[in-house]
């Protein structure tokens, strides 16, 4: 048993399939399943039991994964502290966050550019269930995304929370549109464009507006849903309809064609947090990246 096996295992059961595991591994399949049956024959235990179009793990195949991902963690960081010995920090540091989680990374990266120029950053956009998979699979090394949160192994920094706010068409002319904050019932009417996260299992953002609408009610007039909050604001500026956003990300990212109104009673802020795996070794990259969130 070397490296290579323990690799070419560790992506077959992250995969769930030998065909996608070669793929991810840019090799063919006939070479892939033969390295897991010689690393089978070796140990003499089954590793990987057919479920349907899928491998599952036995419970050797658990204690094994378990181990190479230990193994292969702890020599992947050995080599990046070793050729960082005397050069500074540098190498590749991959990061989780969701879109509207962007204004919390700009000017880190900025910084980072300006004292590690070695360091160069490899971003993974997705919503918290993506971003937590990727985590886990330890393609990213922190991830940034929006709570509540249900997940173990982790550590968290909280950041300041920040308040939602109604962001409309530019050109609307309608009652509220020469007003600076409003109230919850002045929405009722309005045509709204709703940021839904497909598949994610937590309590969404989608949910806490449609929550608090009924707190108030009345059922959100929503005439449009997607996943992405650039699309909503591109809907925004052609005049189809209004969302509520965080105020941060709305505001590195006004336009001349949006007017941004506050909502005196919508007690719910977006919270956001920097999580990553409690028992994985970080990168000395990463470690400094997580130092600039705890003095806010």
């Amino acid at each position: 048993m070397d490296i290579k096996q323990l690799r070419y295992f560790v992506t077959i059961t992250e995969e769930g399939q030998i065909t996608r595991a070669a793929k991810r591994l840019h090799m063919a399949q006939p070479p892939l399943s033969r390295q897991l049956i010689l690393l089978e024959q070796e140990l003499g235990v089954t590793l990987l039991e057919r479920n349907g179009h899928n491998l599952e793990l036995t419970e050797a195949g658990k204690l094994l994964y378990n181990r190479a991902q230990s193994i292969l963690n702890q020599l992947d960081q050995t080599i990046t502290d070793i050729k960082g010995t005397g050069e500074g920090l540098h190498g590749v540091l991959s990061i989780g966050t969701y879109v509207s989680c962007i204004p919390h990374l700009t000017g880190r990266i900025h910084y980072f550019r300006q004292e590690y120029p070695l360091v160069h950053f490899k971003l993974w956009e997705g919503g918290p269930f993506y971003l937590r998979e990727h985590l886990e699979k330890r393609n990213i090394e922190i991830a940034i995304l929006k709570l509540p949160l249900k997940m173990n192994n982790i550590s968290m920094i909280r950041l300041p929370g920040e308040p939602f706010v109604l962001v409309m068409p530019g050109d609307w002319d309608i009652p509220i549109s020469t007003k600076t904050a409003i109230r919850m019932k002045d929405i009722a009417e309005i045509p709204l464009l709703m940021l839904h996260v497909y598949g994610d299992r937590e309590r969404s953002y989608h949910e806490t507006v449609i929550h608090e609408c009924r707190r108030y009610d009345f059922e959100p007039n929503i005439v449009c849903e997607c996943p992405n909050v650039s699309v909503i604001l591109s809907l925004i500026i052609a005049g189809i309809g209004a969302s509520i956003l965080p105020k941060n990300f709305v505001s590195s990212h006004l336009s001349t064609n949006v007017k941004v109104v506050d909502i005196l009673d919508f007690p719910t802020q977006a919270e956001t947090a920097v999580i990553w795996l409690k028992d994985r070794r970080l990168s000395e990259s990463a470690l400094r990246f997580i130092e600039t969130f705890q003095t806010e």
